[in-house]
């Protein structure tokens, strides 16, 4: 593999990554009542509790895609 490849993987990655990322935001930010009454069937929960653990793991998540995905993206359009 050459540095010209890796480039576009990590940059399809991210664009992929990043797109998962803001479709879950706009499902959770326009239709969060919803989402909260579908899994309290499954898991009760407070609504408190929900919010910490959706906000957890959507910051979780972006987390992990800046630190392999947009990072490695960068660094190798900056050295390229």
């Amino acid at each position: 593999m050459d540095i010209a490849m890796l480039t576009k993987f990590f940059m399809w990655c991210t664009i992929l990554n990043l797109g998962l990322l803001m479709f879950l935001f706009l499902i959770v930010a326009f239709t969060g009542d919803f989402v909260y009454k579908m899994h309290s069937k499954w898991f009760p929960m407070p609504r408190e509790t929900f919010n910490v653990v959706l906000y957890s793991f959507l910051g979780g998540y972006k987390i992990i895609v800046f630190a392999f995905n947009v990072m490695p993206w960068a660094v190798l359009v900056i050295i390229r």
